[in-house]
């Protein structure tokens, strides 16, 4: 019987009635204690808010499968990728003198030869330009009058040196020792960490205003909103994303407050998807999207529980798999949003709404607790099924700020605040770039380029929305 101590029934009734009640309560608070802590050892992150990162090893083990009797690789039928064709540097034509069959002597061209290409890096070897200012003495007044550097040559590197080492931490998160290892032993440059932290400042200053830019763009537009947390001197601060369709942008803050989307997105707000973190619980429900990948998560917590709310969460989870995979095939084209709200959201909300019911009214407490918030959420549950551009989950932001993570977890996070600047703008440019298809290197080098020269920034808001 729960909240009676393991004792004999003997001893047991010797106690006061008193003291019979008071051990039962102590012990029932220590069960609840004890369960709730082996709750917290059993979550990861297909059943709470952690991230995949934080998973250990053996935490999600691969369920098994039964062997398909298929052999490995592709499969018949399968769409074909091959090697993108290059233009070549060099053409070598082979041609067979005699035929392989009779012998007999070959001469002329085939209009469409077969193709074998064979790509080669070729030996780099920094390109150095010395400028070579020359002293001269003024015949008539005696002075040394020495010739000026130009104005974008200042720096011990150029734009190129530096946007490759912007590339190498922003990108692949590379610390500054192998930044300056990297850049010795592929180009032979010369470079000390010390050298590459001052280019990262400059960088950061030179993305400033593209920064800027794409944060004003992002305002009004529904967005994929997530934080995680980050380190800047030893101190917790966090590292803010919000993901359109085709920019994101990060904010490091020393508070993971509300206040803080004021910078993040400096305007109006559009439809925020978003996790059930408390700071965005301001948001009116009409324009904000609860996550439904955290959904599950909060489903299979359920499960995992095993008491009295766990079948209210294998019937979650299972309404949850059956509204994504019919938004699927809107999200593919297959289907419009219109179709899916008179079709399958019109059957699977009522019954979504019946469960969260009836596990608000189960024995489970938590289980409870988090029914009751989602019937209070519940119109936040269906914004994507009603206004373009939103996504039922918040995976778009989760996928932007992992990279952060990583980065997190590599070097530690950040020594200062103009480190901070560094990452949140680089991390802008990368992120936003590998949704365009854009180059980073390029549009790092013509960014640079620019503000050396103090010609006009390039743009990470794409010209054709």
């Amino acid at each position: 019987m729960a909240g009676t101590p393991p004792i004999s029934e003997t001893l047991w009734n010797q106690l006061p009635p008193v003291a019979q009640a008071a051990v039962s309560a102590l012990v029932a608070t220590l069960e609840a204690r004890i369960a709730e802590l082996e709750g917290r050892l059993n979550q990861n992150s297909s059943n709470s808010s952690k991230p995949p990162p934080s998973d250990p090893p053996s935490a999600k083990p691969a369920p098994p499968k039964a062997p398909s009797g298929k052999s490995k690789g592709g499969q018949h039928g399968h769409t074909k990728h091959s090697r993108p064709q290059l233009p070549p540097d060099d053409i070598v034509e082979l041609r067979a003198d005699i035929c392989r069959h009779c012998h007999t002597p070959l001469t002329g061209s085939d209009p469409q030869p077969l193709r074998h290409q064979v790509v080669e890096i070729p030996p780099i070897r920094p390109h150095v330009t010395e400028y070579r200012q020359h002293r001269l003495t003024c015949p008539h007044c005696k002075r040394v009058t020495c010739a000026g550097l130009p104005p974008d040559v200042r720096g011990g590197y150029g734009p190129r040196v530096q946007s490759v080492c912007a590339l190498l931490s922003g990108a692949y998160r590379i610390g500054k020792r192998g930044v300056a290892q990297v850049c010795k032993d592929l180009f032979g440059v010369p470079i000390s960490p010390a050298a590459v932290c001052d280019l990262q400042h400059k960088t950061a200053d030179a993305l400033a205003p593209i920064a800027t830019e794409a944060q004003a763009h992002v305002v009004g537009k529904p967005a994929n909103v997530d934080e995680t947390s980050w380190s800047e001197g030893r101190k917790r601060h966090w590292l803010w994303t919000a993901a359109t369709r085709a920019v994101s942008v990060f904010v490091i803050r020393p508070s993971r407050a509300r206040k803080v989307l004021s910078d993040l997105i400096p305007g109006k707000l559009g439809v925020l998807t978003t996790d059930r973190y408390s700071a965005y619980s301001h948001l009116p429900l009409t324009r904000r999207q609860v996550c439904w990948a955290h959904l599950r998560r909060d489903f299979q917590a359920m499960i995992d529980r095993n008491d009295a709310g766990s079948r209210i969460g294998r019937e979650l989870l299972s309404l949850a798999d059956d509204l994504l995979w019919r938004w699927k095939r809107v999200r593919d084209g297959n289907a419009s949003r219109g179709w899916f709200r008179r079709s399958d959201l019109s059957c699977l909300r009522p019954e979504v709404r019946l469960q969260l019911e009836r596990g608000s009214e189960c024995g489970g407490v938590k289980t409870a607790r988090v029914c009751r918030e989602l019937l209070r959420l519940e119109r936040a549950m269906y914004t994507f099924a009603y206004v373009e551009g939103v996504e039922p989950t918040n995976n778009a932001g989760e996928r932007a700020v992992r990279h952060g993570v990583y980065w997190r977890k590599t070097s530690n996070g950040t020594d200062s605040w103009r480190g901070s600047r560094f990452v949140e703008r680089v991390l802008t440019v990368v992120e936003s770039c590998r949704q365009q298809a854009r180059n980073i290197l390029a549009f790092l080098t013509h960014a640079i380029q620019a503000a050396r020269t103090k010609a006009k920034p390039p743009s990470l808001i794409p010209t054709n929305l």
